[in-house]
């Protein structure tokens, strides 16, 4: 295809118009005395500018001529080019062919790939529930297992405390029989016993003689019995004990009520007998 010339266009007329107004100007500005007055810098702001405008007027005239050429050349290359576009529309026809087929293949394996992904789904519930039951009997095994244990270890504190008590007895026994070295040795066994069951946890506590009476660390051989008010502990029946820091049971004592509420006929003395 032969490409058109672009136009030219004889610039020659707009430069001498150019310089006429220059020269204009020139001679506004020689005659017009200082400063300038706003008629004079009017009409010479008008020459400039007409001038500018005529120097660039040719060229805006090539460029828009030469836009016009340019959009008559891409007129006819588009032409050029949707004439080709019947051979591009046969292609993406069988491609699309090609791409149906593809995508069928692709929502069988979806498909596909979505049953299995269910099944491992299942499969993994199952597993769950399994594993939520095992779970289940192990806790309930292992609940059993800290029952007896809970039970054993009440057991044994019972028949440690219970032991306890009798060395107790035994050691009173020995010091109202008034035999000092039977006392000393009952003592020692004591002594020696309580320290055994100490370093397993359990303590062994006595109430002082005429100590305040503490509810919450003494107690009555009676527990229905109430004591007297400020009443305080006449003897130690029965040691009290500790597990651990807890308190396991409170020392069992018998009580006197207060030097000040005794009648002057004698000492009265409230006393708890088994």
């Amino acid at each position: 295809m032969t490409e058109a010339a672009t136009p030219k266009l004889s610039k020659w007329p707009f430069f001498v118009g150019d310089l006429l107004l220059l020269a204009v100007a020139a001679w506004i500005m020689a005659r017009s005395p200082e400063p300038f007055r706003a008629t004079a810098l009017f009409f010479l702001v008008i020459c400039v500018g007409a001038g500018g405008w005529l120097c660039v007027t040719p060229f805006l005239a090539e460029h828009r001529a030469a836009l016009r050429l340019a959009e008559s050349d891409a007129l006819a290359t588009t032409i050029e080019q949707i004439q080709n576009i019947r051979g591009v529309s046969e292609k993406i026809a069988i491609a699309t062919a090609q791409w149906q087929s593809l995508q069928e293949q692709s929502a069988k394996t979806a498909s596909t790939a979505r049953e299995v992904a269910e099944r491992m789904t299942a499969e993994a519930q199952a597993f769950t529930e399994f594993m939520q039951k095992a779970n289940d009997t192990e806790k309930g095994h292992l609940r059993l297992e800290v029952d007896k244990l809970r039970r054993g270890e009440g057991e044994w504190l019972q028949s440690v405390v219970r032991i306890l008590d009798h060395v107790y007895a035994l050691h009173q026994a020995g010091v109202r029989s008034g035999q000092a070295p039977l006392a000393e040795q009952l003592g020692q066994f004591q002594n020696a016993c309580r320290e055994t069951a100490r370093r397993i946890g359990v303590v062994a506590f006595e109430a002082r003689p005429d100590e305040p009476f503490n509810e919450k660390t003494h107690q009555l051989l009676d527990p229905e019995a109430k004591p007297p008010p400020h009443a305080r502990v006449a003897e130690t029946i029965a040691t009290g004990y500790t597990f651990q820091g807890q308190l396991v049971r409170g020392a069992l004592v018998k009580v006197q009520a207060p030097a000040e509420s005794l009648p002057d006929t004698g000492q009265l003395t409230f006393e708890e007998e088994s």
